[in-house]
């Protein structure tokens, strides 16, 4: 218990009050300050009860979104302008929303582009920059380390019962834990609080309440070129597939590196072609919240 107090710190406050209902959003964890920040010839160097904090966030999410989410931290400075285009678009979904992508020419990475159809997921690591700094430096510098601190987490919330099989997901043990989608086109998104998913429960606490996965998108062939349903982990090598390639960008190569997307690149984005309409506070909270809400806006 007092290895993870000292891993999440305040967010163990909320484990305290009988682990009641969660706030309508969780901002990930804040950086270590003694932590020395990274300098272009000097990578990070994160130990491993730090790389548990880092990834606590988004140790359960399924194997293609993680991987998704870890690919795109990489590119930290793109994330805040591609939460609010997928924001003001969250009204198209499917292959809409891929035409709008191509209508717009975003000059993002598609790695931060394959995001798109999870505003959620995009405004979280927009609204905690530091951590999402963290998450994609750890990420070029430390993959394996990364991917290890995963299963760790992921080995914990297992053991205390919060991380089991259900009609969403399937739970794989073995040396590595695999959490993937029972559809493998809709890709659910779970809301936890690893303040508690991470500790023992206390008792009479329904652990099997502690992770929701009421909140998914439909991530049909039009999302292919940007690595839908050909990206997952193999964990025994520490490798990361994203768009049935490897992931080669590290620490080392971050500045010329081009991950062989099949999706143009543009360097200058094109006049906006479509009226923006951000969600609505209550579209926002039912997100955060992992539940899918009725879409209040609709394209003409």
């Amino acid at each position: 218990m007092t290895v993870f107090a000292t891993l999440f710190g305040a967010w163990f406050a909320l484990s305290a009050f009988a682990q009641a209902p969660l706030p309508a959003q969780l901002p990930p964890p804040l950086p270590y300050p003694h932590t020395p920040a990274p300098t272009p010839q000097t990578p990070p160097e994160y130990p491993a009860m730090e790389l548990d904090r880092i990834v606590s966030p988004i140790a359960l999410y399924p194997d293609p979104l993680l991987a998704q989410v870890l690919a795109a931290a990489t590119f930290s400075d793109q994330i805040p302008e591609a939460a609010r285009w997928a924001d003001e678009h969250h009204s198209f979904a499917g292959p809409a929303l891929t035409q709008a992508v191509a209508a717009d020419q975003l000059p993002w990475d598609p790695s931060v582009q394959a995001l798109l159809p999870f505003p959620s997921v995009l405004d979280m690591m927009a609204s905690a920059m530091p951590w999402t700094q963290e998450l994609g430096n750890a990420f070029l510098a430390q993959r394996a380390e990364v991917m290890d601190a995963v299963q760790r987490m992921r080995q914990a919330a297992a053991n205390f019962g919060y991380l089991r099989s259900n009609a969403q997901i399937t739970v794989t043990s073995g040396p590595y834990i695999e959490i993937l989608p029972v559809n493998p086109v809709f890709i659910m998104v779970p809301y936890y609080n690893p303040a508690i998913v991470f500790v023992a429960p206390r008792p009479a606490f329904g652990v099997a309440t502690a992770i929701s996965f009421g909140y998914g998108v439909s991530m049909g062939t039009w999302w292919g070129p940007w690595g839908w349903g050909a990206s997952r982990f193999e964990w025994g090598t520490h490798t990361v597939i994203i768009a049935d390639r490897p992931w080669g960008r590290t620490w080392a190569n971050r500045v010329g590196y081009l991950h062989p997307f099949p999706v143009p690149r543009y360097e200058h984005r094109a006049p906006e072609q479509h009226r923006p309409e951000p969600r609505s506070q209550r579209e926002r909270d039912s997100q955060w919240r992992g539940r899918l809400a009725n879409e209040e806006h609709r394209r003409r």
